[in-house]
C-alpha cells in the first residue's frame, strides 16, 4: 500500500545499497524484491537448525520503530534474546492458550508486535486483529469473537470511558486488559463503567532492559 511513497526515490535508495521489499502482486520496478512471489514458492519444510539458528543471541533479529522520545522516531536493534522474551510476555500476566486476544496497536511498534504477536504466540492464544482501533465497534467486536484479553495504550481506554453510554456495555467476557499509559482516573471509569476486570499496567521501552509490573492494580 505505501510502495507509491517510496517509488520515486527509488533510485537513490538503490546507489545506497538499500533493498526494498514488499507485498503484493506487482509489477514492481527492477531491483524490487517482490516477497509474495517468494513465499508462494517457499517449501513448507524448515531449513536444516544450522542455517537458522543465530550463532549469538544478542546479535540484531530485528529493528523496530520507535516514537522518538529522545529526538525523531527511529529504528531500534532488537535482538533475538529480547524477540524470544517477549514470548513469555502473556503468561506474565495471567493469559493462557484458552484466551482470545484482542489488539488493535500498530504491528510497527514492539508493543503490537512482539509483545502482542510473538506473546500469542508463546501462549497459544487466538489473537484478534483490528486493522484501526473502533471505541463505538469495541464491545461488540468483544462479543462477536469471544475476546478475554485487550492490550491497550491508555489512550484507547480513554477513548472507551469518552464514549456515551450504551446498552450492553458490561456484558462481555473480557478478563484482562494490559498495557501502558493509563491515567489513574481512566482507571477507576473503566472498572466503574464496565465491570470486574483486572487491569495488568507495564511499562517498559524498546531500547531499555527493564520492565516494570504493575500486578497489585
Amino acid at each position: 500500500d505505501l510502495f507509491a511513497a517510496v517509488e520515486p526515490i527509488l533510485p537513490s535508495l538503490q546507489e545506497d545499497g538499500i533493498v526494498v521489499w514488499v507485498l503484493g502482486s506487482g509489477p514492481y520496478p527492477p531491483g524490487v524484491l517482490a516477497l509474495q512471489e517468494l513465499l508462494d514458492a517457499a517449501s513448507e519444510e524448515l531449513e536444516p537448525e544450522d542455517v537458522w539458528q543465530p550463532e549469538d543471541m544478542n546479535e540484531t533479529c530485528l529493528y523496530i520503530f520507535t516514537s522518538g522520545t529522545t529526538g525523531l522516531p527511529k529504528a531500534a536493534r532488537v535482538s533475538h534474546l529480547k524477540s524470544i522474551m517477549c514470548l513469555s510476555f502473556y503468561e506474565l500476566v495471567g493469559a493462557s492458550s484458552r484466551d482470545v486476544v484482542y489488539l488493535a496497536l500498530p504491528l510497527y511498534h514492539m508493543a503490537g508486535s512482539l509483545l502482542g504477536i510473538v506473546g500469542c504466540i508463546g501462549i497459544g492464544a487466538t489473537c484478534v486483529l483490528k486493522e484501526k482501533f473502533s471505541a463505538s465497534q469495541f464491545w461488540d467486536d468483544c462479543r462477536a469473537e469471544g475476546v478475554t484479553v485487550f492490550q491497550y495504550i491508555g489512550e484507547l481506554c480513554r477513548y472507551l470511558v469518552n464514549q456515551p453510554p450504551r446498552p450492553g456495555e458490561r456484558e462481555h467476557g473480557l478478563r484482562l486488559a494490559v498495557g501502558s499509559g493509563l491515567r489513574p482516573d481512566v482507571w477507576r471509569s473503566f472498572l466503574q463503567r464496565f465491570g470486574a476486570i483486572r487491569i495488568v499496567e507495564t511499562y517498559g521501552m524498546t531500547e531499555g532492559n527493564v520492565t516494570l509490573f504493575n500486578y497489585t492494580g
